[in-house]
């Protein structure tokens, strides 16, 4: 056995060299990234483990805040610091930060960042200790101006803390009243409009992980603030000064008048949709069916009541209005609903005119419930708090917050990390392969690995318990640990065999990671608000047994009403189907009525469809629409071939409207000579980097997939390593055609297909990229993949859910493969919705035009700008018209890389049969990745697959004979050259 040991020991030291002598000449020949920012911290290259976890090079703030302290920070003085926001003492270059005046106010400083810029001042401390942070601003209201404005704060040259990289300042939005009505006489989900006029907001983090604002420790002396970011405002100020101090319940009640007059008045009742404002466009009003919400409306969809659904996430507020009769002691209650997540408690931090005031209110909690419940404002024997309300205008206001639960989130945090440990002590033992032929000794092989994992165990256990006495009772997360603890023991009861199941660590980690996800969930519905005098009582909250029974039995007949009578259609105007959601139908039915009926007097009716297989039951039954809308790129031509939708080149100005898209996006459309869908909305793939990172190891964006195998080495020996992409972009870059011209048969038999296959399966068979990731934006936000490809949602996700990357992060066009001329092909497709005209139409013209009307770049940036109003950020509209694409509020860099991307978008044609083309060439990829398969036989044996399919399928629709000769050709459209129409909007 020591003689096993010592050759291990000496084939381990022999791999190590080796690799440290194959990685020099790549070490130093890959220079840092331009692209990156100037004052990116720069880390030593080989930081392996640092490079990879954000906690691990930014502390959070409560630990950083318990150190200070210690050392003797305290937040007891007097010290205040105005700093006027036109003072600068320095900025970026360029930056376009300049004094003047704005929304009535004069010589402040008006910042509209085109880019990543930053603005600094210097200042003056006398009394050293803890600072708060206060900003007075404007942001820019404007359609281009919609989300909070992120910034980035660093304090004498450095983050002393995770949570000062990713700051917001809200503004602040309101529905508009009263709500409008459709033709059914449903409520009209309403806009909302931006009131933002001059705020002030002390710095916080970013998910309401804490219940008061953040602190900064400042020694006497000369200090330094920066602040980045790239979204537009006006500074009037900056104040910095201690945090005001918030007593107890008992103490402040004592504080207030003892003898005060009882009121003798009316609760005052508000109903919690009519805010006076709300700091997210996105917090939206709910329909409730319960027989006493209010307002309620027998079998109509009224907006009675705030969505908790919406309201759930950290910093959200809403504030209300109210005027107090008379001055003295009142009480509250809400008729709330918070059963949302079976068992879990949701918390609030509850203001009164603009502030806490006493600390039970920083984080009340509200108990899971099944049903609506009124609950009274009160301590924890029920009895209702008093407030002292001074007669006239007051307001109260609720802000998430998850500030109890995120000790639990940082424990679960480092269970991860803990896990991501082990994996990696595995896979480096392992070398990342299985080889159930080999016998380990875990014990001596990995010494320690066993007690690690059962300390990670025991430490997930003791959080449950934490997690449980929080919550009030268990609830999913806590029965989830549970879960995870006991795959845990199966493992440890026989360690030998852990080698072989790597994969349930990974698991493992997604699994805790989804845990924390669920933490920062905070739901809570009203219905409405009561302000009562002490002595009175509350109105009734809750519906009675008989109420509730009545209203059940009511909605349950009522269920049996269907709304959308797609059959009954209206030969008087233009029927058009939207295969989306019913705020999407909403919005587009005004737009219609507003602006294409207005102007070319052609009534339009927007109907909800909410299965694409109605589409074709209706149509087999011989009812169609005249258009539909948000379609699945494919089912034009599954219809086309059908003979069921019209051809849209018979149009006479259709050359025309051709040009409003990229060539590559008209593809799948084409059939027979014709072209039978128009290209709604489309995303595509674009590389996203972590800027800190490869800079970190002095590495740069990829041009190239050769730049990029030059990359792996470095990455891999840091514990990193780049994204799964798929075989789109290989085949399309290295000239390989999917399918014949003819479309009778696959167009991969060839070299070029086999040698696309070839390098698409060396990623893993050569190059050691993960066979499968199962977050990239989990991975990438932890660092472990600090480079990958993904799509247009990841760059929302991580715009709202990665705050702490904020400006750490960029796009790039993925990398291509080197011409003979020099350019760098980058052919990639993606996926669409599109439009079509059915046959079956008489209103093929006015169809036409109404088809014109919503891909035009003025429709489309309306819809697209509203959509992202009501909904949030993450439903942004990604239009295929460019020209309204670059109107929404991108990024300028990050738009400039989409669009070159953009530039090379090519989707694959349809023919009869090749929706069997994925489903075999990913099998061919399990075959040679996963068994191992020579990759030539593998793809050989798709092939066949796929050209026994479409000669079926060819055959059923007559373009080939029944002895397989090509009748009647497709000929498929094929696109050679980048589109140029990109070219205009990368300049401007």
């Amino acid at each position: 056995m020591k003689l096993k040991a010592l050759l291990r020991t000496r084939r381990w030291m022999v791999s190590v060299l080796a690799l440290v002598f194959m990685l020099s000449p790549a070490l130093s020949g890959l220079a840092a990234d331009s692209s990156l920012p100037s004052d990116a911290p720069t880390k030593a290259a080989g930081a392996g483990m640092e490079a990879r976890g954000n906690q691990s090079l930014d502390p959070y703030y409560v630990d950083v805040l318990e150190q200070w302290k210690k050392d003797g920070a305290s937040a007891a003085h007097t010290g205040k610091i105005t700093i006027p926001g036109t003072k600068l003492s320095g900025r970026s270059d360029q930056a376009s930060a300049t004094a003047g005046s704005y929304q009535g106010k004069d010589n402040v400083l008006v910042w509209n960042p085109q880019r990543d810029e930053w603005i600094e001042y210097t200042f003056d401390v006398e009394q050293g200790g803890l600072y708060g942070i206060e900003l007075s601003y404007h942001p820019f209201v404007d359609t281009r101006n919609r989300k909070p404005i992120a910034l980035n704060v660093s304090v004498d040259g450095g983050h002393p803390f995770l949570e000062s990289k990713s700051i917001e300042l809200y503004r602040h939005w309101k529905d508009k009243f009263p709500i409008r009505k459709d033709d059914k006489g449903d409520d009209i989900r309403p806009m909302s409009e931006d009131i933002s006029g001059w705020l002030s907001w002390q710095l916080r983090d970013l998910t309401g992980a804490y219940e008061d604002p953040l602190l900064w420790y400042l020694k006497p002396g000369k200090h330094t603030i920066r602040f980045s970011g790239s979204d537009a405002m006006a500074l009037e100020a900056i104040t910095l000064q201690a945090p005001a101090v918030t007593d107890s319940y008992a103490k402040v009640r004592s504080g207030q008048p003892a003898a005060a007059s009882p009121v003798q008045a009316e609760p005052i009742v508000i109903e919690a949709e009519q805010v006076q404002w709300k700091n997210d466009s996105s917090i939206q009003l709910a329909y409730d069916n319960d027989i006493a919400s209010v307002p309620y409306e027998l079998g109509h969809i009224t907006y009675n009541t705030l969505d908790g659904a919406r309201w759930s996430s950290g910093n959200q507020e809403v504030s209300w209005s109210f005027d107090a009769p008379e001055s003295g002691y009142y009480k509250i209650a809400m008729r709330s609903q918070q059963a949302f997540t079976s068992n879990r408690s949701s918390f609030r931090t509850i203001m009164i005119n603009g502030k806490v005031p006493f600390a039970e209110l920083k984080a009340y909690r509200f108990l899971y419930a099944s049903g609506w419940k009124g609950i009274t404002l009160g301590d924890e024997q029920g009895k209702p708090y008093e407030f002292y309300l001074n007669k006239g205008p007051n307001t109260i206001s609720m802000r998430v917050t998850q500030a109890p639960l995120k000790t639990i989130a940082f424990e679960l945090e480092k269970t991860i990390g803990d896990i991501f440990k082990l994996s990696s002590d595995l896979k480096t033992m392992t070398g990342g392969v299985d080889d159930k032929n080999r016998t380990w000794d875990l014990e001596k092989d990995l010494p320690g690995f066993v007690e690690q994992l059962r300390g990670v165990k025991d430490h997930l256990q003791a959080t449950r318990e934490r997690m449980e006495k929080i919550n009030g009772r268990p609830d999913a997360v806590t029965q989830g640990m549970v879960t995870v603890g006991k795959d845990m023991e199966a493992l440890l009861k026989n360690p030998d065999d852990i080698p072989y199941q790597s994969s349930r660590l990974f698991s493992l980690q997604g699994k805790v990671a989804e845990f924390i996800k669920q933490l920062s969930y905070q739901p809570l519905q009203l219905d409405r608000i009561y302000i009562a005098p002490i002595d009175k009582p509350f109105p009734k909250m809750e519906a009675t047994f008989w109420e509730k029974l009545e209203g059940s039995v009511v909605t349950f007949f009522n269920s049996f009403k269907s709304k959308e009578k797609l059959s009954e259609m209206d030969d008087s105007v233009l029927n058009v189907w939207m295969y989306r959601g019913r705020d999407y139908v909403n919005l587009l039915q005004g737009l219609a009525d507003e602006s294409f009926t207005a102007k070319t007097g052609i009534k339009v009716k927007v109907n909800l469809l909410p299965d694409e297989k109605l589409l074709l039951l209706m149509n087999a039954a011989g009812i169609a629409p005249d258009v539909a809308l948000g379609l699945p790129q494919d089912l034009p031509f599954d219809y086309a071939i059908r003979n069921g939708i019209y051809d849209l080149k018979q149009f006479s100005d259709f050359d025309e409207f051709y040009k409003r898209f990229a060539p590559g996006s008209w593809t799948p459309f084409y059939y027979n000579g014709g072209y039978y869908g128009v290209p709604e909305t489309q995303t595509f793939q674009v590389l996203y980097y972590r800027k800190d990172i490869l800079q970190s190891l002095g590495l740069q964006v990829p041009n190239t997939w050769d730049d990029l195998y030059k990359m792996l080495p470095v990455l891999q020996q840091n514990g990193m390593n780049f994204s799964t992409i798929e075989h789109n972009a290989f085949f399309q870059q290295n000239g390989a055609e999917y399918i014949t011209k003819d479309g009778s048969k696959s167009g991969l038999n060839s070299e070029k297909g086999f040698d696309a296959f070839k390098k698409w399966t060396d990623l893993q068979n050569k190059y050691a990229v993960d066979q499968k990731v199962d977050s990239f934006f989990q991975r990438f936000r932890d660092g472990s993949i600090p480079i990958g490809v993904a799509d247009l949602n990841t760059y929302l996700q991580l715009t709202v859910a990665a705050p702490e990357l904020n400006g750490w992060w960029g796009v790039a066009p993925i990398p291509g493969v080197q011409q003979e001329d020099g350019t760098v092909a980058r052919w990639l497709g993606g996926g669409m919705q599109s439009s079509a005209i059915f046959k079956q139409t008489k209103k093929a013209k006015e169809s036409w035009e109404f088809l014109k009307w919503w891909t035009s770049a003025e429709t489309q940036e309306r819809y697209g700008t509203d959509l992202e109003t009501l909904n949030g950020v993450t439903f942004r509209w990604y239009t295929s018209n460019i020209e309204a694409f670059v109107k929404l509020p991108w990024k300028s860099d990050d738009i400039k890389a989409i669009l070159e991307q953009w530039r090379w978008f090519r989707e694959i044609p349809n023919s009869p049969g090749s929706y069997y083309m994925d489903r075999e060439i990913l099998n061919a990829w399990n075959r040679t990745v996963v068994d191992g398969m020579n990759y030539r036989t593998s793809l050989e044996m798709a092939i066949t697959e796929i050209d026994r399919e479409m000669k079926r399928k060819m055959q059923e629709f007559h373009y080939i004979d029944s002895n397989g000769n090509v009748v009647r050709s497709l000929n498929l459209p094929t696109i050679t050259r980048p589109w140029e129409g990109v070219d205009k909007y990368v300049k401007s």
